[in-house]
């Protein structure tokens, strides 16, 4: 069992600060401890008890073990107090005390005070600034929120201990029950990742979810995360999605990745079943916490009403799964169990004047066809049945195998039903659409389960060439084309060609070269080169000085201070066999090197089509990246064409993972176009930027 799993099972509690004033928080923290299966104390010099429970002066009075301390002291007495418990040998400790780095200036110093405490004791230590915690196991309610969480096998952590409050009060409603809630906090010392590892090893929690503002440690949360969704499922919200205040760009890997990019990519390699709002978040929870994952990904749609049917249709149509195509035998049971008028095709349409015993009929009839991965009934109320019969029935005829939703269209005349449907784990729904997105969560989280992650491939590589390179930098840090070697050295093709710096020796690349060569400016400060006419193609030996001398006054008119560098003189890569795409790295301040594919060209960042991974990316991880573009088809030989070398394009993207994941000093990369051709491919362009400082 995890040392971190002890924070819920104390045997005692020590409020720090506990007062019987209404309306303060060490009043609320004793409120609601006030069902705690253990034993409760105070600590406040003021008061020889408050609520019925002994109260001591300081926690070096209390005569007995403390197992969990809930700090709610003032904030510039709560380092002292963290470190007479510590002393006293107290392991876990929450602070819910705000004033501290969400207050910067002596705030953040107060916090970092408190981390060292916190980790000369080696304390598992909440907040500070957070709500609490609470576990239903043992009536634990260490928070000061205003109502206790039913009991449950969710484990929920958020980043805000305003929505704990309510989600637990929502979750009340519903019948929605928990085992662990963590308000995080200000996660000085324990953040997200140590809890999904210490929930992923408790036998007791079925599902973690969290609301999440942002993730410090990536690289570590992928890793433990990773290892968990193996068994246990991890749904997460993420908010703060806008780029506001991030640093200026220059590649365009840069401008397209982005943190909301990197969460993603992060997530899908951690196994994280992502939702996009509080709704899905719960919906998605509830689902994986009480439905069996579907083995197949057609679903039977089961219905009184045509409209609701079709809007159940047109969110498979949008998700990863499907509407099933029945076995005949599953017709012919449909045929004699349903009415003239009635369709038993998929939807299946029972009509309006169904009666209870027809819903179980089809249901029945359904979940017994092999194609069926799952089920969904919908019903709209009608003068022909009850929402509570049409519930009881329901969980008669549920398949142990097959996941039923229920999608009840109607209001108050609902309430006893879902009830009913919720006490046999049949989640509901009055939308057909969030039944499929939570049906589409687990499926998702199945495939989760079923992939093989694959495995980082070792190349033979030249780490000192590509060393040599980078140290060649500005002190901007800026490379273009001058800096093709280093993709050599990682096993990048590239045409052949030169940087020169007079026509003589653009004529003499040119001569060695066969057949007509591209033209190039070569300067950090110029970004994209075709706009300013920067590249001429098909030159022949006799144009070269001209090109060249015209290639320098163009750079010279457009940016007078820029740094030439020269022109580079390369050999022509016949594009028109092939497809331009786009091979990047980005590094996320959490995530680390980002790696990029996508269509490439001079319109990348129009059509944006582009898929991402975190670096070190696995053989499995590239090839998905590379079919999970929307033009995949066309690498794949679409309308005619012939298909491109795939494999080689994937074996780039996992040399370029390589490149970056090496030599962290690489914050941007961008090759652009990569040509993919049926032989192979090419790099044409180049450009990165490199932390000098790090060199």
């Amino acid at each position: 069992m995890s040392d971190l799993l002890r924070l819920f099972e104390p045997e005692r509690v020590a409020v720090v600060g506990a007062t019987p004033r209404e309306g303060s928080v060490g009043r609320g923290v004793m409120e609601n401890l006030s069902g705690f299966d253990g034993e409760v104390v105070g600590v406040n010099p003021n008061y020889d008890e408050v609520l019925g429970r002994r109260c001591y002066d300081t926690v070096d009075d209390v005569p007995d073990r403390i197992d969990l301390a809930v700090v709610v002291v003032p904030p510039d007495a709560v380092v002292e107090v963290v470190d007479h418990l510590g002393e006293l040998g107290v392991e876990n400790v929450v602070v819910v005390t705000a004033g501290f780095s969400e207050a910067g200036g002596e705030g953040a110093e107060r916090e970092r005070a408190l981390v060292e405490t916190a980790r000369e004791y080696s304390l598992s230590l909440v907040g500070p600034n957070c709500l609490g915690v609470a576990s239903t196991p043992s009536n634990l309610n260490a928070t000061f929120g205003p109502s206790s969480p039913l009991e449950g096998s969710i484990s929920f952590m958020s980043q805000s201990g305003a929505f704990v409050t309510a989600a637990v009060d929502w979750a009340n409603d519903a019948g929605v029950g928990f085992r662990h809630v963590v308000s995080l906090g200000n996660k000085a010392v324990l953040d997200e990742t140590d809890f999904v590892e210490a929930w992923g090893e408790d036998e007791g929690t079925n599902v973690i979810v969290g609301y999440l503002e942002g993730i410090d440690d990536g690289g570590e949360f992928i890793e433990k995360a990773r290892r968990v969704t193996r068994e246990t499922p991890v749904v997460v919200v993420k908010s703060g999605r806008t780029e506001a205040g991030a640093r200026a760009v220059s590649s365009h890997t840069g401008t397209l990745a982005g943190s909301e990019r990197a969460y993603e990519a992060a997530f899908r390699k951690a196994g994280v079943v992502r939702a996009e709002n509080v709704e899905e978040l719960f919906d998605y929870a509830r689902a994986l916490d009480s439905l069996p994952l579907p083995d197949e990904d057609g679903v039977a749609v089961v219905t009184n009403a045509g409209g609701p049917g079709v809007m159940a249709t047109d969110a498979l149509g949008e998700s990863s799964l499907s509407l099933a195509e029945f076995e005949d035998a599953t017709y012919d049971a449909l045929d004699d169990a349903l009415p003239d008028g009635a369709s038993f095709y998929n939807p299946v349409d029972v009509l309006g004047d169904a009666p209870v015993n027809r819903f179980e009929d089809a249901v029945e009839a359904v979940n017994d066809d092999p194609n069926v991965g799952a089920c969904i009934v919908i019903a709209c109320p009608t003068a022909t049945f009850e929402f509570d019969a049409l519930a009881e029935a329901l969980a008669e005829v549920q398949d142990p195998d097959v996941p039923l939703l229920a999608v009840l269209m109607g209001g108050e005349a609902t309430r006893s039903a879902r009830d009913i449907l919720s006490e046999n784990d049949i989640p509901t729904y009055f939308d057909p659409s969030r039944a499929v997105r939570s049906l589409d969560a687990l499926a998702g989280y199945r495939r989760t389960k079923e992939r093989d992650h694959g495995e980082v491939r070792d190349f033979n590589v030249d780490r000192e060439k590509a060393r040599g390179i980078l140290e060649d930098a500005g002190d901007d840090g800026r490379l273009g084309v001058e800096a093709m070697p280093l993709l050599e050295a990682y096993g990048i093709p590239t045409p052949r060609g030169e940087v020169v710096d007079d026509p003589e020796d653009a004529e003499r690349v040119a001569r060695e070269t066969e057949g007509d060569v591209v033209m190039k400016i070569v300067s950090p400060d110029i970004l994209h080169k075709s706009d300013i006419g920067g590249v001429k193609v098909g030159v022949s030996d006799d144009g070269v000085r001209d090109a060249f001398e015209d290639l320098v006054s163009r750079a010279r008119s457009y940016q007078p201070d820029a740094e030439l560098l020269g022109v580079q003189v390369q050999e022509t890569v016949d594009t028109d066999a092939g497809v331009e795409t786009i091979v990047g790295a980005n590094r996320d301040p959490q995530f680390g090197p980002l790696v990029m594919f996508g269509l490439g060209g001079v319109f990348v960042e129009v059509f944006e089509d582009t898929s991402f991974g975190v670096a070190p990316v696995t053989d499995t991880e590239a090839r998905e990246m590379v079919d999970g573009i929307d033009a995949s088809p066309i690498l794949r030989g679409a309308r005619g064409r012939e298909p491109v070398d795939v494999e080689a394009v994937v074996e780039t993207v996992e040399r370029i993972s390589a490149l970056v994941t090496d030599f962290p000093e690489i914050l941007e990369l961008d090759i652009n176009p990569l040509v993919a051709s049926p032989d192979g491919v090419s790099a044409i362009d180049l450009r990165l930027t490199v932390d000098t400082e790090e060199l």
